[in-house]
């Protein structure tokens, strides 16, 4: 029987020529090569079945593997050429089958595994990215909000817990009402400024009517010229005070709305770092509280590490307000001990009619006074 089944597979091509003879072509040669290949190196049929007939076929055709396992590939050869007509294969045929393979190799070759990146896929996948980021940051800012406005709610209410440095606590509202106060006289210093201005003003214009009055006017000409260089001399010493409360007032104002605003700007640092602080130590504290379970103990340790991180940052900014309130103090110190004494000199030379001594101030205070005409360019400037 395995005699048969193999001639029928030798002879399941038989050429067949235009003029009905049949011979032997040197195509049956490669077709035996091409079919001793192919059981000397074709699959694994240990656990397979050749079926004879195809479909239908009685149980007569089969043929186990187990009875052909041990013979060598020539022993299943036909032992002699077979008979009867032989069908060539078509060369037509042959060559669309080999194009087929080729391209089917070629299709299923190195590329198929080494994709070539597509542009747009990975703009697409860096904008997703990019967006996911975000929807993270808006996620952690939502949930220490939330912990946050809870906290303040229970500070608030009386029902949380605060963390409180009573030493740092009552500089910072040391600072806050020093602030106000230098505020209240930084205001009414600009007020002074502000009427003094318009008493220099207002002597100017009157020393010009006095010296007008003067020239029109000959039997008064000697009153007039005295109360107009009167009227000069004071307006000349009301620019030079005027010099110094403006000094006065510039240095307050660098001292109020930039020396004392950068400090209660890291106080407000610090105090939104302890009120999430003491936020995520409630929220541990609540989770040690409860049970412990797999989850549970998940959640206490991200709390663990978000309290740990926030006790780092408010333990550096309660540094840094410490640091910076000693400096201002200092600096306060400094500053007003100047200030205030140029304000005193100034004021008292300049109601007391000494104009060396007015002078002698702003000199020794390093203020330079500037000429009525000094901002405005001159006419040759102009031209």
């Amino acid at each position: 029987m395995t005699d048969r089944l193999m001639s029928k597979a030798a002879t399941m091509e038989i050429p067949i020529h235009g003029n009905g003879d049949s011979r032997r072509l040197p195509e049956d040669d490669g077709l035996e090569q091409d079919l001793q290949q192919v059981m000397v190196s074709g699959p694994n049929l240990n656990e397979t079945s050749i079926v004879s007939g195809g479909y239908g076929g009685t149980a007569e055709g089969i043929i186990p593997t187990s009875s052909i396992q041990g013979q060598s590939p020539g022993s299943l050869l036909p032992s002699h050429p077979p008979h009867g007509p032989l069908i060539s294969p078509s060369p037509s045929a042959a060559s669309r089958i080999a194009r087929q393979a080729a391209a089917a190799s070629s299709s299923s070759g190195p590329n198929l595994h080494q994709p070539h990146p597509n542009p747009a896929l990975t703009g697409e996948e860096a904008t997703r990215g990019i967006a996911v980021e975000k929807f993270d940051v808006v996620k952690k800012w939502g949930i220490n909000t939330y912990k946050c406005t809870k906290q303040l709610l229970s500070e608030r209410f009386g029902r949380g817990s605060r963390t409180v440095d009573l030493e740092l606590e009552t500089q910072i509202e040391l600072l806050r009402d020093t602030k106000r106060k230098y505020e209240c006289v930084l205001a009414l210093a600009r007020a002074l400024t502000g009427h003094f201005y318009s008493l220099v003003q207002t002597q100017h214009a009157l020393a010009d009517a006095f010296s007008d009055l003067s020239q029109k006017s000959p039997e008064l000409q000697e009153e007039f010229g005295y109360n107009a260089e009167t009227q000069k001399l004071l307006c000349k010493n009301g620019e030079t005070l005027l010099g110094a409360v403006n000094f006065f007032v510039s240095s307050i104002n660098t001292l109020v709305n930039k020396t004392m605003e950068d400090t209660l700007m890291t106080v407000k640092h610090y105090e939104t770092a302890r009120l999430e602080y003491d936020a995520y130590r409630t929220d541990l504290e609540e989770l040690n509280l409860g049970p412990r379970d797999a989850g549970t103990l998940c959640r206490l340790d991200v709390a663990q590490a978000n309290f740990q991180a926030h006790r780092v940052k408010y333990e550096k900014l309660r540094g840094d307000v410490a640091v910076k309130l000693k400096f201002l103090e200092e600096n306060k110190v400094k500053v007003m001990h100047k200030q205030l004494l140029l304000f005193h000199n100034a004021i008292s030379a300049y109601f007391a009619g000494n104009q060396q001594q007015l002078e002698q101030s702003l000199k020794q205070f390093s203020v330079k006074l500037k000429s009525p005409g000094a901002d405005k360019p001159s006419w040759l400037e102009e031209q």
